[in-house]
Order: structure tokens, then sequence, then C-alpha cells
């Protein structure tokens, strides 16, 4: 690729600019930019530009507590890139939240708008805070407050925040009625497209709570082929059965695929006959976990497994679906499947994705799998600018239409410049960064 024109010879380098930790999960994210950069032989200014956010915000709050304590937490926005278009990603309330997962996160969220062609930029952000041990007023009052201390940093043509770990549709909800209730009139009527994943009361879109499975089911449907991995009779385990974990189960389960092993933070479960997904689900959602769960019929075939036993289960594809980096060296030993999906964001570890390459594990990447949530998001902001609403068909037709062309291009990719496809596909997000950049310069 050529250097375009108005791009300045002074930028930093990448090398100047890079994560202090390279193993760190911010450090791992740009050493996969990085490793695509040096497939497309791609301008040093990509590699600088992409290699660190544009802007970094942490504040610090105070929250009114159910016992009359004011309590001080920590929150992050970071906004990555938007050379493509507004700002875009999920706020996650979490323990762990921490500046260089969320950097890391917001980069994800750069590649995965690249990679599907939408007019996005990536962002990230969250709250250190465990919200289960909130009542609900409390994380009422939490999310209101953080709202109003990023301040200008979101708007619904700048930074539009979407659920993510530890939030939904009603933190989403709440985070919309502070931001435009601050507005004044014209925020009231015209600015719910401040925040997307909201209630379909609030203006949220058909389709977007199960939109990252839908989007995770539609890329198998169009890779799996290649493998001869039909989804009829496809055994698949997970690992994590959260939102995209159950309507991922659900949704395969409806194609004829079973669900033979899954875990969550409670414990593991398998059974050589297959799981009922739409039962554990509702059982999950009841309970807060799979623990305890008991099947209504073949009850016999169901057994609590440890932690390895779950890994080493047989299956064709095994779903990560969960929080970043659990699938460290030990575990990419144990797997036994052909196909790992990551329907989580950086599940793997280098180490851990260098061994399963090399014992002929394909790894269909996180930034095309676990796209299908911000591509629904994308649809509930037209929706909202216009002030329509789609219905479900319409919304999941236009999803495989873009999950489709995407999970093509990486195909295309991997074929083109003799790679995997997790390196492909980002050659395609990079790819189309770099021309818009090259048409576009840097301003001034």
């Amino acid at each position: 690729m050529a250097t375009g024109r108005l791009i300045p010879a002074h930028l930093p380098t990448a090398e100047a600019l890079a994560p202090a930790d390279p193993l760190s999960l911010f450090g791992m994210a740009v050493g996969r930019v990085n490793q695509a950069c040096a497939v497309l032989q791609a301008p040093e200014y990509i590699r600088a530009i992409l290699g660190q956010p544009k802007n970094e915000l942490m504040v610090n709050f105070p929250v009114l507590m159910d016992d009359g304590r004011y309590k001080i937490f920590k929150g992050y926005r970071i906004q990555h890139n938007n050379v493509l278009g507004p700002y875009k990603g999920g706020m996650r309330y979490h323990p762990e939240v921490s500046l260089d997962d969320v950097k890391a996160l917001a980069l994800w969220m750069t590649m995965k708008c690249a990679l599907l062609q939408l007019p996005y930029g990536g962002a990230k952000g969250g709250v250190k805070v465990d919200p289960r041990a909130l009542s609900g007023t409390e994380l009422m009052r939490l999310t209101r407050r953080f709202t109003s201390a990023l301040g200008g940093a979101i708007g619904p043509e700048h930074d539009i925040p979407a659920p993510d770990v530890g939030t939904n549709a009603a933190v989403m909800d709440w985070m919309m009625d502070t931001y435009v209730n601050t507005q004044g009139e014209a925020g009231r009527q015209g600015m719910k497209h401040v925040v997307t994943g909201k209630s379909l009361a609030c203006g949220g879109s058909a389709g977007r709570e199960k939109a990252t499975g839908q989007g995770l089911y539609y890329v198998l449907a169009e890779l799996l082929p290649e493998f001869q991995l039909p989804l009829a009779g496809l055994r698949f385990s997970l690992l994590g059965f959260g939102n995209v974990g159950s309507h991922t189960a659900m949704i395969l389960q409806a194609h004829g695929a079973q669900l033979r092993a899954v875990a969550d933070q409670s414990g593991a479960l398998r059974s050589t006959r297959g799981i009922d997904a739409v039962e554990l689900s509702a059982y999950a959602a009841h309970h807060g976990s799979i623990a305890g769960f008991v099947p209504r019929q073949d009850a016999g075939s169901l057994e609590a497994i440890e932690r390895e036993t779950f890994y080493r289960t047989p299956v064709d594809v095994f779903i990560p679906a969960a929080l970043e980096r659990m699938i460290d060296g030990a575990v990419a030993g144990w797997l036994d499947c052909k196909v790992m999906a990551e329907g989580g964001n950086g599940p793997a570890t280098p180490e851990a994705a260098a061994l399963l390459r090399q014992r002929g594990v394909a790894i269909l990447p996180a930034i095309l799998c676990n796209a299908g949530g911000v591509t629904v998001s994308y649809f509930e902001w037209v929706q909202n600018k216009a002030g329509s609403h789609w219905d479900l068909a319409r919304v999941d037709a236009q999803l495989q239409q873009i999950i489709g062309g995407a999970a093509r291009r990486v195909r295309q990719a991997a074929e083109q410049y003799g790679v995997d496809l997790e390196t492909a596909a980002y050659c395609v997000a990079i790819a189309h960064l770099t021309n818009c950049y090259q048409a576009r310069g840097i301003f001034p």
C-alpha cells in the first residue's frame, strides 16, 4: 500500500507508541493489529495511529448507597478511533474493569466496525463495580452519576454507548434518560440514539438481545462448510452462559446442533445426549447460573464435571463466550475440537492461540464472531434517527447480509494472503481503515 500524499511524515513510529507490556490485554490486541499490518505492508502511520487510543477518560464519582453512605466509584471511557464515524462501544460493569482492558476492548471495537464496514469508530467504557452487590436503586444512581460525570464525552453523533458485561437494557434506559434530560427540550425529543441496546419501550430494536448469538450463528453457517461441518448434528460446547452463550446455544439448537457441555462461573455440565439449551437458558435466567440444573427429561445423562473434563469433552466447535484470556496454554492443550469460534473478546492468550493453530484447530475471531451486537446497535441508531421501527424479520435479514458479507471477505483475504482466518479478519479491517485515511488525510 502506498502512503497517502496528505499524511504527514513526522508521526511517531509504532514502536515509539507500543504498549509497555506486550502480554497485557491491550498489548495482545496491538500485537494482532501489528501482525496484520505486516502482512498488508501497511504504512507505518497506520500502525502508529491504531497503536494507541485517541482519547482516554477516567472519572471518579460519588454514589449515594441505600444505607445513607456515599461511595466513590471509578469509571472509564476510551475512544480509540473515529475515522469511519462516531465512537461506538459497550459499557461494562465488573469488579475487574481496568484501563488496560478497556483500551483493548475499544481497539477491538474499531476492528469490528471496520471489518463489517459500519460507519462507526471504536470505543469502550465501564465502571469498576460488582453490579450484583448493588440494589436496583443503587445501580440506577450509579448509572446516572456515571453518565453525568461523562458529560459531553458521549453524544448521539459523537460517542454512542451500548450494553456489555454487567449491563443491560435497563442500564441503557437510565443512561439515555439522564443524558437527554441534560440537553433541554431538543434533547428530550431527538437524542434517544445517544445509546443503543435500550428496551423496546425506550426506542430499542427488535432482535438486539439475541443479536450477538444470532450473528455468531450466521458466521458459522457461512464458514463451517469449508471444514465439512454441517450445522445439523453439530456438537458444540460453551464457556459462559450469559446473554451471548445462552442465545447462541438456543439458536444453534434450533438449527439441529447439540450442546454437549457448558460451563460458567458456578461449574460445568456435560451430557453425551445433549443439553436442552432452551430449558437451561430459562433455568439460568431465573437462578443466575447453571448450578443445580436438572433437566425435566433424561436427567440421568447429565453430569456435573470438573474444569479440565469440560475442556477435554470432544466437540466439533468450542465457543468461549465469557471474559478475556480464559484459554491459556494448558487449556489449549486440553481442548478437543476442530474449530474455536470466539463468542467473547480476546478469549485466548497468544500462547494458547499459537498452540491451537499448531494442533490444527481453526480459530474464528471475535471481531467477526461477536460483531452481531454492534451491527444491531447500528440498526437501532438508524431507526431512532429516522423515527422508524423495523420488525424482527428485517433486522435478522439485514444482520445476515452484513455478517455474511464480512465472513466472505475474511475467507477471501485468508486465501489472498495465505494466512489463518483470524489474521485475515484483521487484514480486512485494517485495509478498510487504511483506504479511508489515504482518501481523507489527517487534519489539519
